[in-house]
């Protein structure tokens, strides 16, 4: 993992950019779904998890990618959100972890059940209408085919055409500054 960033951060930094990148919207807080501008705030982690395991028994990696794909990317928990949370229902027997095949796999407990079905009624996912959905997904998709044709200019284009995409990208970034003054 941390070839990976060392990786990535040089490669962000070959741009010119900053480190860390500014901009995670599956765990800031901020932006459409955050606590910032008017959002809901991020789904309760603790009742997506019970919710998931009424369903049945899953690893800590199942669970994120699970959630990601129920939100149709709009939410992706990080590691950091979902371990802890893991331990702590541990820790108060709501859940027991069977390390078998090297990944623990967690399973609801008697007394988890209740609190499971409770969550489940609820389920954090549901919170994101097709709408939402569609809309993260096409943003991402756009942010993901900008970065790959930016790499491309990067790795692959001349300093002038280099140059040229600087210009473009720095009135983009003004332009959706822009975006966010006229809606405030």
């Amino acid at each position: 993992m941390k070839d990976f960033r060392a990786i990535h951060e040089a490669r962000w930094r070959a741009f010119g950019f900053g480190w860390p990148p500014p901009f995670r919207p599956h765990e800031s807080g901020h932006g459409p779904r955050g606590k910032g501008r008017g959002g809901r705030g991020r789904p309760n982690v603790r009742e997506a998890v019970l919710a998931l395991l009424a369903e049945r028994p899953m690893h800590g990696y199942e669970m994120i990618q699970e959630l990601e794909r129920r939100t149709g990317g709009v939410w992706r928990p990080s590691p950091g959100s979902i371990y802890p949370t893991l331990q702590l229902l541990e820790d108060e027997d709501l859940i027991v972890s069977d390390s078998s095949g090297g990944r623990k796999r967690f399973t609801l407990t008697e007394a988890g059940r209740a609190e499971a079905e409770r969550a489940a009624g609820a389920a954090p996912w549901e919170q994101f209408g097709e709408d939402e959905v569609n809309a993260a997904r096409d943003f991402k998709e756009a942010v993901f085919g900008i970065m790959h044709a930016l790499r491309q200019v990067g790795f692959n284009g001349t300093d002038e055409q280099r140059r040229q995409a600087l210009e473009v990208l720095v009135e983009t970034k003004r332009k959706l500054y822009g975006i966010l003054a006229d809606s405030a």
